[in-house]
């Protein structure tokens, strides 16, 4: 079967592929994305926290950096989306609220802040009396939180709509398969290998399959991304008009040691999550999972139970060795990689796009990105195999 060829393949069709493909196409690349269901992956599963600041790791200053230009790109990139393709995207400046339930919780959140403010972010400590006044749902027994008013949202679903829209729009041929082997010629990526058999030529490919990119045969060990699944679960309930507004801003917390997060959309959806398992492929949802979201949402807002449970979800974020993204040329030509986000897909949309783009047109990373390089991992990188 003919060849058939564009100047840039991206294996993947989820947001990070989308933005990818949409960004080389406006640069004037002829633009392909192989995906089953474009617009599919984890950012359906995803609650679209932009959380740059309440979601600081100690350890993660350079990635907090890339997080910020991301951020910063938001609501011109939400604007420009929306311009082009009429989709709202559910992009809400809403802020973030994140609180602690106990002492040992109200010390770890005193040390986030300290930690923020050495790093020069914009946060304010409040009372527990100061949290419930601006989030009259919160259980009384709250011991004080942060306010971060630049931590905003966007709803991945319509996120990924959009792309798929703009990627149209701009002429990005969407081949809905899989990719089963990436072709190599003279020491240089040269295209893909679909499922059906067809070959598909390209004279840049960027891998960009989320969970599943450390699984595309025919790419050399020596360049593979170390990339695994982490499993989370999330719940999504429905506020009725007569409880509306539940929550003004998404809400956060660790109860008892987990992760929590309830994050109100303006459609009346409340979603909550999220668990982080590695549990390999695994996306079951368990009554254990949905059991403990719940048990301690409620411990934070008590009033949740009262709500309609209208979907629960498991996905696959795809987790690197220092839970940073891998972006730009590999050490094969012709090869790019745009992978790796673990909890910051959503987030790093922007900044990956423009990264990307500016990559396939001159071989570099722009210097935001240059840290995230996937060559820092080197030949010897550990590489994680299914299970």
């Amino acid at each position: 079967m003919p060849t058939r060829t564009s100047d840039v393949l991206v294996v993947g069709g989820g947001i990070i592929g989308l933005v990818t493909a949409w960004r080389a196409a406006q640069r004037g690349f002829s633009t392909a994305v192989l995906d089953p269901e474009p617009g599919g992956g984890a950012a359906q599963v995803a609650a679209g926290m932009l959380a740059a600041v309440t979601e600081l790791h100690y350890g993660e200053q350079t990635l907090l950096a890339l997080n910020l230009a991301s951020a910063q790109r938001y609501p011109d990139f939400a604007a420009e989306l929306t311009d082009l393709t009429g989709l709202d995207l559910g992009y809400r400046r809403c802020g973030t609220l994140a609180v602690a339930l106990d002492a040992d919780d109200r010390a770890h959140l005193r040390e986030l802040h300290a930690l923020q403010h050495q790093s020069g972010l914009d946060s304010e400590w409040l009372s527990g009396r100061e949290c419930r006044r601006l989030e009259p749902m919160l259980a009384p027994g709250v011991r004080g939180g942060l306010r971060v008013d630049g931590d905003h949202q966007v709803d991945p679903r319509r996120l990924a709509g959009a792309l798929v829209a703009a990627c149209e729009r701009a002429g990005v041929v969407l081949h809905r398969t899989w990719a089963e082997r990436l072709t190599v010629e003279r020491d240089r990526a040269t295209g893909v290998l679909t499922r059906e058999g067809e070959v598909l030529g390209a004279g840049q490919v960027v891998l960009a399959g989320g969970s599943l990119s450390g699984q595309l045969k025919g790419v050399p060990d020596d360049v593979l991304p170390p990339v695994r699944p982490v499993k989370g679960q999330v719940l999504r309930l429905t506020v009725p008009e007569r409880h509306a507004p539940f929550l003004n801003r998404t809400v956060r917390a660790v109860v008892r040691g987990s992760h929590v997060y309830l994050v109100p959309r303006e459609n009346g959806e409340l979603v909550v999550g999220a668990t982080s398992e590695e549990l390999g492929w695994d996306t079951t949802v368990t009554a254990g999972g949905v059991y403990e979201l719940l048990r301690d949402a409620h411990e934070l807002v008590p009033g949740i139970t009262e709500l309609p449970l209208t979907e629960t979800r498991a996905g696959l974020r795809p987790g690197s060795p220092d839970n940073a993204p891998l972006l730009g040329p590999t050490a094969l030509p012709g090869l790019l990689l745009a992978t790796g986000h673990y909890r910051n897909g959503v987030l790093l949309t922007p900044v990956t796009g423009d990264a990307l783009a500016h990559a396939l047109s001159t071989g570099e990373l722009p210097d935001e990105a240059r840290p995230f390089t996937p060559k820092r991992f080197g030949a010897g990188a550990l590489v994680e195999q299914s299970v």
